[in-house]
């Protein structure tokens, strides 16, 4: 089993497609988040970090804009087994679009990313208030970002979905009534914590006290905090 006692967070920002700009603003924002939450993290682009050894002193992963195949059968194999272990996973933003053929990946996220209209002001609604994740937010979030849409709801594959978007407060929407935008796996017997959010575009969403407690309480949800 993952050990309780590991105190590491790995963010994982490799990308084989679209590089975001806002990658080294959210990196040194979940650096310092971590650290505040007492861990030691590591940035890294290297896929050779993904091995039993090295996954065993991690609380969490972190995928962060993560875009395409960023990595090897060998680095499938051993975050698989890590996570199924009981470890944590936080994917952010374009993380949806990562790994577009590894079955397991995409059976944890629940979806793909589909598209997104222009970057628009629009409004989150919190729907898990006693989240550690959506907790810190206001039930109606005003907030700027991409409000990605998806190939298909993942509430059908049993997510727990803890803030959706109001698709009448911006443009180019594709879900309806019921469009989620931040989700969670809660810990089984064969697999870990896993949480996505669909925001963090920008470099200046990582500077905004709301969406850094966000991100630390998705943190501390995902390490077993």
């Amino acid at each position: 089993m993952h050990s309780s006692s590991a105190r590491d967070v790995l963010v994982y920002t490799r990308t084989a497609g679209y590089r975001h700009d806002s990658i080294p603003a959210g990196a040194a924002a979940l650096a310092e988040l971590a650290t505040a939450e007492g861990f030691f993290t590591e940035t890294t682009e290297d896929p050779a970090v993904f091995t039993p050894h090295r996954l065993a002193r991690c609380a969490a992963v972190v995928l962060l804009s993560t875009t395409g195949s960023v990595l090897t059968d060998a680095g499938r194999a051993a975050f698989e087994a890590y996570v199924r272990a009981g470890g944590g996973l936080l994917a952010v933003h374009a993380a949806a679009n990562a790994e577009p053929d590894w079955p397991f990946y995409g059976e944890l996220l629940g979806t793909r990313f589909d598209a997104h209209p222009e970057l628009q002001p629009g409004t989150v609604c919190v729907d898990a208030p006693d989240h550690p994740a959506t907790g810190p937010l206001p039930r109606r979030w005003e907030w700027t970002d991409e409000w990605y849409n998806f190939t298909a709801n993942p509430r059908a594959t049993g997510v727990r979905v803890l803030a959706r978007a109001d698709e009448t407060s911006y443009r180019g929407g594709t879900l309806g009534a019921d469009h989620p935008l931040v989700w969670c796996r809660d810990a089984a017997p064969d697999r870990g914590r896993f949480l996505f959010t669909a925001l963090g575009h920008t470099p200046e969403a990582y500077a905004d006290p709301a969406f850094r407690a966000h991100l630390a309480g998705s943190l501390r949800w995902v390490s077993g905090g």
